[in-house]
């Protein structure tokens, strides 16, 4: 099977004819999916990306590679990371107009729009 077959066959639906991938509308659009995705894989389901109504161009491990390698260019820090984590697993994002998320708000702002580029270089992000 050659590289142009396997790549195809990635976003074929079991119970269709193959389907365009949708890319996601931002950054945290596709971080809140990623997050939902882990927390499902975590939970024993089996996910990949053609699942659900909607086909994603992506696997989660793809959204969270780009933030690993953003993080070894030292564009993204831990407190970033810590910030991602805790509200993609709430599946919103901090509020600026409390007071209590507001530092979490700016690094979440500060995160999304470094991962924006990134994804949308890979087809990620449309």
């Amino acid at each position: 099977m050659g590289y142009a077959s396997r790549t195809l066959t990635r976003y074929y639906h079991a119970t269709g004819p193959l389907r365009r991938p949708e890319p996601f509308r931002d950054a945290e659009e596709a971080w809140l999916w990623t997050m939902a995705a882990l927390k499902a894989r975590r939970e024993g389901a089996r996910f990949t990306a053609n699942q659900g109504k909607v086909l994603r161009p992506c696997e989660p491990d793809d959204v969270v590679k780009c933030l690993d390698r953003l993080y070894r260019q030292r564009r993204i820090d831990l407190v970033h990371a810590r910030v991602l984590r805790i509200w993609g697993d709430r599946q919103s994002a901090p509020n600026p107009a409390f007071s209590r998320e507001r530092c979490d708000w700016k690094l979440w702002r500060e995160a999304m729009d470094r991962m924006e580029w990134p994804l949308r270089i890979k087809g990620i992000v449309g």
